[in-house]
């Protein structure tokens, strides 16, 4: 009997079964997938219907999807916005620029004589006025030299008085022919030399009471004191160079800035004819008015490296609320334009075709239009050409307006229709998905300002 066994057969893969079940799955969601994209790519770039409008079915389906993301819910789907009407006003012509609060006067107080400081009159940075004392020096010294002056004086006084005495009996034996001329020229020459030493001793009179009056240190100048250089008991002389303080004038006080020498034809003009120009100093962040003042004067060059000039303003400045060294705003009123039409400086806009504003027209759409800019006064602009006095103007939400779109204004709704966020109904779902799908496409697509032309 043969004893070699038989193959076994191989055993049943179960793998390819298993394969082709999962086939008509995996191709499920292919589709899936693929029907997801393709509704995506419809949603973000939809196509146009009828260009002209001549089927009705093609524009009804080409509005439809324009109302989700298309550039035409923009003109179709009325946007809310702020309008202003222009007016009729003054606009004053101002000139801003950087400036740089500086004392009329800072004086550093040192010491004209030599000596020991015995007192300080003063406490930093309080007020002081011209003549008021700030320190003392040790006196006694330069009162030991008037005393000695005095003393001098006296002396040689009497001596001339004698002298004078003695002349007059001189003359008197010279006409008796009882002395000689000589003795009495000797005399008379005498006299004059006491004459001359009362004189010197005078002046040293007067020497050591100036030395007295400066031992007296007071103030030169009106102004604000700052802080001590030098404590009492220091021995202080002319030579120092830091002095005993320093004293600055801040009532009045001046701001100094520059402007483009553009500008000088216009100030001069007013300067030579009198005319004394406004000037108005804001804070660091142009924000709050600080003083009002007046233009004082201007340099005479300019500077060549930034063609620029320097002027200089000055101001009363009684609540002190400028600060030597601060850096303010300063605003020159030049010149004011009458009868402007002026609209809210919110309203001009800038594109590729320059400066315009969005102007409403009385069908409740908008339309673009360019303008011609005048002087700007912060929150007011001057339009010199392009809009007349009574139109309205777009002042925001023009970022989501183009050439035609239709608008509505939140004061002219009526009560209950606030929005979409007020209206109910698939209607009113529709209208706000074409307002948010119109916006995005719009940012999509790069959208400025000015529409293209």
């Amino acid at each position: 009997m043969d004893n070699q066994q038989k193959p076994t057969p191989p055993a049943h893969d179960p793998a390819p079964a298993s394969s082709a079940a999962r086939r008509p799955r995996r191709k499920l969601m292919l589709g899936a997938l693929a029907l997801v994209a393709a509704g995506g790519l419809l949603w973000w770039h939809p196509w146009s219907g009828d260009p002209a409008g001549k089927s009705g079915a093609g524009a009804s389906a080409g509005g439809g999807r324009h109302g989700r993301g298309g550039p035409a819910a923009m003109a179709n789907v009325p946007q809310p916005v702020q309008v202003a009407a222009a007016t009729r006003g003054d606009m004053p012509v101002v000139l801003s620029a950087l400036g740089t609060v500086t004392p009329l006067a800072n004086v550093t107080v040192k010491t004209q004589l030599s000596g020991y400081l015995q007192s300080v009159a003063f406490q930093e940075g309080q007020l002081v006025k011209k003549g008021d004392v700030l320190a003392q020096i040790d006196p006694r010294p330069y009162q030991n030299a008037l005393a000695n002056a005095e003393g001098t004086h006296a002396r040689d006084a009497a001596l001339l008085a004698t002298a004078r005495l003695d002349l007059k009996r001189y003359q008197t034996l010279l006409a008796q022919d009882s002395i000689a001329s000589q003795q009495v020229d000797t005399q008379a020459s005498l006299v004059k030399q006491y004459e001359g030493a009362v004189k010197t001793d005078q002046a040293a009179i007067d020497s050591a009471k100036l030395n007295l009056v400066y031992a007296r240190i007071t103030a030169p100048v009106s102004g604000r004191v700052g802080l001590r250089q030098v404590d009492p008991g220091n021995y202080v002389t002319p030579g120092d160079t830091n002095g005993i303080v320093v004293i600055t004038q801040i009532q009045p006080i001046s701001v100094i800035f520059t402007t483009s020498e553009d500008n000088l034809p216009q100030i001069l003009k007013q300067m030579n004819a009198g005319s004394k120009l406004s000037v108005t100093a804001y804070n660091r962040n142009n924000t709050v008015p600080l003083e009002a003042g007046s233009l004082e004067t201007l340099d005479n060059q300019i500077d060549t490296a930034t063609g620029t000039v320097k002027l200089r303003a000055t101001f009363a400045n009684r609540d002190g609320l400028l600060f030597p060294n601060q850096f303010v705003n300063t605003r020159l009123l030049v010149d004011t334009v009458r009868d402007a039409t002026i609209v809210p400086t919110s309203a001009v806009l800038t594109g590729s075709i320059g400066q315009f504003v969005y102007v409403v027209k009385p069908d409740s759409t908008v339309t673009v239009r360019k303008v011609k800019v005048g002087p700007v006064d912060g929150e007011r602009t001057s339009i010199v050409d392009g809009v007349a006095v009574g139109e309205r103007v777009v002042t925001d939400g023009s970022d989501r307006l183009r050439e035609g779109s239709t608008i509505t204004i939140p004061a002219d709704k009526p009560k209950g229709a606030s929005g979409t966020s007020g209206a109910h109904g698939p209607g009113a779902a529709s209208a706000a998905s074409g307002t948010k799908g119109g916006h995005r496409g719009q940012h999509r697509g790069g959208a400025s300002q000015a529409p293209a032309r």
